[in-house]
């Protein structure tokens, strides 16, 4: 049914995504589908590397350490924006055209006032992707 997952991930809050990362391996092995971890970053200096390249280093890092530990198929993409926090979506729609996504998996939080005025990361994923969205609460 799925063939390729996208997961995206924000490498220094990994500790707020188990939820969304065993549902995204779980359906990845049930699948046989390829899982994608995504991460955004800029061109600047930041918390998880000082230019773009370490950053990918540490994403395929991570993404290796899952396939490994999980018994999947995880490739990994790194995506390049001029503001991470407020070109994420903008950029996260543009990667599941990219990578060929059938499914994206990603973590949300219980919806809060602000989520009547400002849609959520996944809330806008969801209405604007062809790709099926499951999102999936932290808590």
């Amino acid at each position: 049914m799925y063939r390729k997952i996208m997961a995206p991930v924000d490498l220094a809050h990994l500790e707020t995504l188990g939820k969304a990362l065993d549902t995204a391996a779980d359906i990845a092995k049930h699948y046989g589908a390829e899982l994608c971890y995504v991460g955004v970053t800029a061109e600047t200096p930041g918390a998880m590397g000082h230019n773009p390249k370490e950053y990918d280093e540490k994403l395929k890092a991570f993404a290796e350490e899952q396939a490994a530990g999980r018994g999947i198929n995880a490739t990994y993409h790194t995506s390049i924006a001029h503001d991470p926090t407020t070109d994420l979506d903008d950029v996260l729609l543009d990667t599941v055209k990219e990578i060929g996504a059938d499914l994206v998996v990603m973590g949300t939080h219980k919806p809060g006032l602000a989520d009547y005025i400002w849609p959520s990361n996944g809330g806008k994923i969801a209405a604007h992707t062809p790709a099926s969205v499951f999102l999936v609460r932290d808590s």
